[in-house]
């Protein structure tokens, strides 16, 4: 019964890892809408006005024949144009709507699977390795390996690559210097960063106003004060603080000696790369997606389910190359938390909680330290033809007389 309900699937825990999968596609779905929105409320407006001109002049007698087809030939231009922009956000709708069908479809086939020894879950969970393989080589700027993997597995809609090379776009180009891309990206989610109340936008105003001061001429400081009446100053009443640095930093040129720390900060290089942090952090939070790779989640998960105070122990032995419990022997099955490849991962993770302890009964010591109950040695010595008082170990294989063990508990 234990190893029945071991091996069962919880498909709630399962859909934990799993929420950004259709998260993002629906949020997508929702800015695609805004935007059609958007674009008809507005072109609607323009072209109902010129409408109503062109009637009333041309009943009036006040617009010529010529101004009206005129007129008409731009609407018509106008409609057109609106035409295209609504196709494209069909077409975007229709991309979207096809990956939530192959996502909804991917998660529908674990709901069929209720045991891990079910021959189809291996295959599901090699697939689900390989989103979130893909999912951190896009979040690291490993676009090309990301999107090679996606297409040699066939998994195209399972993953969010369109979505993640726009933001590392976006994050270069602040790595590169420049606030253009950023701000266009704030421009069209205006709306969403306000309720997120994100101050990105005014961090790229700002750093904007520090190049302009940066330079040091005449006609630039003008320029930056220009700048800040305009895009600075509406936000004196949500950072009163950074406004007032703003200001004083007319004063404090990168060039003067002696410059204060907090004035020395904003004229730091380093600025670029806080905005570009900045940046993916207010664009994950708009979208849904964790901060950090669903990678780490799930490696930190499964750290943590098989590590024990032993595999990080201080005991020393013979053999350096496999820290812990693990060095028994070299023959001995090696705990994967002790290897060289997990164990330094494992240090900051908690340790396993298990609900339910399994311990045979009338345990013995072996002189080698490992222990065992009476029940489990009588069956391995009588499969493996010992004479009547011995034993061997069930791992190493290693033969002991019956009189040199000892009862764990007395």
């Amino acid at each position: 019964m234990a190893d029945h309900e071991a091996s069962k699937i919880n498909h709630d825990n399962h859909l934990l890892l799993d929420q950004p999968l259709l998260r993002l596609p629906y949020e997508l779905l929702r800015k695609n809408f805004r935007s059609a929105h958007f674009t008809v409320e507005k072109e609607s407006t323009t072209l109902n006005k010129l409408l109503k001109e062109t009637a009333k002049g041309s009943l009036d007698g006040k617009t010529s024949p010529e101004d009206v087809v005129k007129n008409l030939d731009t609407m018509i231009a106008k409609m057109r144009g609106m035409k295209r922009k609504l196709s494209t956000y069909a077409n975007e709708e229709t991309r979207l709507y096809k990956q939530l069908d192959a996502r909804v479809a991917h998660l529908r086939e674990l709901s069929d699977m209720h045991s891990v020894e079910d021959v189809k879950y291996e295959a599901w969970s090699r697939k689900r390795l390989d989103r979130l393989l893909v999912d951190y080589m896009l979040r690291h700027g490993y676009n090309t390996s990301a999107q090679a993997l996606a297409n040699e597995r066939e998994m195209h809609d399972l993953v969010d690559v369109e979505t993640f090379l726009t933001m590392s776009k976006i994050r270069e180009s602040l790595e590169n210097g420049s606030v253009t891309e950023a701000l266009a990206w704030c421009n069209d989610n205006k709306k969403e960063l306000r309720k997120l109340q994100s101050n990105l936008e005014f961090l790229l105003r700002c750093q904007q106003y520090i190049e302009l001061l940066r330079i040091n001429t005449p006609s630039k400081s003008v320029e930056a004060i220009t700048h800040a009446k305009k895009y600075i100053a509406p936000f004196q009443e949500q950072y009163p603080d950074e406004v007032r640095e703003m200001a004083a930093l007319l004063a404090h040129r990168p060039t003067d000696k002696n410059l204060p720390p907090k004035y020395a900060a904003w004229y730091s290089p380093d600025r670029w790369t806080k905005l570009a942090t900045s940046f993916v952090e207010a664009h994950n939070k708009l979208l849904g997606l964790p901060t950090f790779p669903l990678l780490h989640t799930a490696l930190s998960s499964g750290l943590s389910a098989l590590k024990t105070p032993a595999c990080h122990g201080t005991q020393k032995t013979t053999s350096s190359s496999q820290p812990g419990h693990s060095q028994t022997s070299m023959t001995s099955t090696v705990c994967p938390i002790c290897s060289i490849e997990l164990n330094e991962l494992a240090k900051n993770v908690p340790y396993a909680h298990h609900s339910k302890s399994h311990l045979d009964n009338d345990l013995l010591l072996l002189p080698n330290g490992r222990v065992y109950g009476q029940a489990k040695l009588d069956e391995y010595a009588a499969k493996a033809g010992l004479a009547e008082g011995q034993v061997k170990d069930l791992v190493t294989g290693e033969v002991y007389s019956r009189t040199a063990l000892k009862k764990v508990f007395a």
